[in-house]
């Protein structure tokens, strides 16, 4: 199941990446995000890779995040998989006319069992109005300093 989601971001593009390209700031962020480990590479590089634990109302799960391209401040790419799915997701940057960011970005999730299967079958946009959210909790965050984060 592969979809596009857009979003301006009223912030200059060297901002927005500084912003970005924080895994301390990924808590203010991402909605449910506990905890972020270092599992192997040069943090934040071609070829890291990092636990993203989070939990949601009752339900814990855990991430394990793939850097597979990194072009700053034009693009962004890495691979998501926890049990049951596999996302693959291209972030892409461009500065606006008027001085903002413009983030692209391309989800493509791959179910690897059969309620992921269903799921992606039934709720196709479920994941696609999970995958705004983030983009509006990170406009949120950048433009007015509004965290989600509990802690």
């Amino acid at each position: 199941m592969k979809y596009t989601t857009e979003i301006i971001v009223e912030v200059p593009i060297e901002t927005f990446i500084k912003k970005f390209d924080s895994a301390e700031n990924m808590k203010h962020w991402q909605r449910g995000l506990v905890s972020v480990e270092h599992v192997s590479g040069d943090p934040g590089q071609l070829g890291a890779k990092m636990k993203l634990n989070y939990k949601l109302d009752k339900r814990e799960f855990t991430l394990l995040e793939t850097i597979t391209h990194r072009n700053l401040p034009h693009e962004f790419h890495g691979t998501y998989t926890m049990k049951g799915i596999h996302n693959t997701q291209e972030n892409y940057f461009k500065s606006t006319d008027e001085g903002y960011t413009k983030w692209t970005s391309v989800s493509d999730f791959m179910p690897l069992n059969f309620t992921m299967r269903i799921m992606t079958y039934l709720m196709p946009k479920a994941f696609k109005k999970q995958s705004l959210k983030y983009m509006k909790d990170f406009k949120n965050f950048v433009e007015k300093g509004i965290s989600v984060s509990n802690a």
